[in-house]
């Protein structure tokens, strides 16, 4: 999910599902030594829990990293061990990197003793040729003999050499059953399942087998969607209206666009999905798309939308 779950993407997820675990997208260790720490690790407090994800393969500043991380106040840290873009390959990281468990469980137990914070592992079934219930299983009983006790597994390889990061999020056949039975050989373990999860009776399904689900792509595409899922995890919290949310992220515009850092497209781009599947959808989309981008836009933007998605879907009717 890189450059989609930033931190207003997070800050309007939580709005829909008050009770899940949200991830940032991720964020490199080299990123962190050598950039703008404050500006990478940013968050409204509102998107506790949320975890932070790091991608890299030195054991010193993979700690360094889980660090910083703590001291800005994240309640996880996540090693990515599953992104098969091309600019993670060339650093050597990211689903590569499954092609090296002991070099992951180096960096797992340099982070587990940096900081008190669970330190997790995001990971494939495996990559290319090494496409098997054996391989996936030599990976995770490495960084379990690590100390690592929980996983999140995407239920696809990464094929590396061929395909694109968006060809990997849908060529490879979705393997359910294999990381079923991982969790079966290892019950003590928290397994949570990722890839392809559009709906909340897949979710209710999934929770049969494992721990607990992870959702993607569906979360930014048709984000109401995550009420849904909500709901499933019972957390007890009503699913709020649409228009409600809308006018919750409008108070969180203002005092972003106060700053000074931000530009109102920057925030609006994550919400283009919200009416998904209603009349005027389109019109939502387009009004945001159009606007967005100018230099006088403003918060108003927002209510401006809702008034053309209504108006358009009164005209279906």
């Amino acid at each position: 999910m890189m450059d989609w779950t930033d931190r207003h993407c997070r800050y309007f997820h939580r709005l829909l599902a008050p009770s899940a675990l949200l991830y940032t997208e991720m964020v490199t260790a080299a990123a962190l030594t050598h950039g703008d720490v404050q500006r990478l690790l940013e968050f409204n407090e509102t998107e506790h829990p949320v975890v932070l994800q790091i991608g890299g393969n030195d054991p010193v500043m993979m700690a360094d990293a889980a660090r910083m991380g703590f001291e800005a106040g994240y309640d996880a840290v996540n090693i990515n061990v599953g992104c098969p873009s091309d600019r993670v390959q060339s650093g050597a990281f990211g689903a590569c990197l499954m092609l090296q468990p002991n070099t992951v469980a180096a960096c797992y137990r340099a982070m587990a003793d940096a900081v008190p914070i669970p330190v997790t592992v995001k990971s494939r079934i495996g990559v290319d040729d090494h496409d098997s219930e054996t391989f996936l299983e030599t990976f995770v009983q490495t960084l379990a003999d690590a100390g690592c006790t929980r996983f999140d597994i995407h239920a696809r390889i990464a094929i590396l050499k061929g395909l694109s990061p968006k060809e990997n999020r849908t060529i490879p056949p979705l393997n359910y059953p294999r990381v079923y039975a991982l969790k079966k050989r290892h019950p003590a373990l928290s397994i949570h399942i990722n890839g392809g999860i559009t709906s909340a009776t897949d979710m209710q399904e999934h929770l049969r087998h494992v721990d607990g689900a992870m959702i993607g792509r569906e979360a930014y595409q048709n984000p109401y969607a995550l009420t849904r899922f909500e709901a499933v995890l019972g957390g007890g919290h009503l699913a709020p209206a649409r228009e409600h949310v809308v006018a919750q992220m409008q108070h969180y515009t203002d005092a972003q666009l106060a700053s000074g850092r931000v530009q109102l497209k920057h925030i609006v781009r994550h919400m283009l999905g919200l009416f998904n599947g209603l009349p005027g959808a389109r019109q939502w989309r387009r009004t945001l798309s159009e606007q967005s981008h100018r230099e006088d836009a403003d918060s108003g933007l927002l209510q401006r939308a809702l008034l053309a998605r209504e108006e358009a879907a009164r005209s279906v009717a």
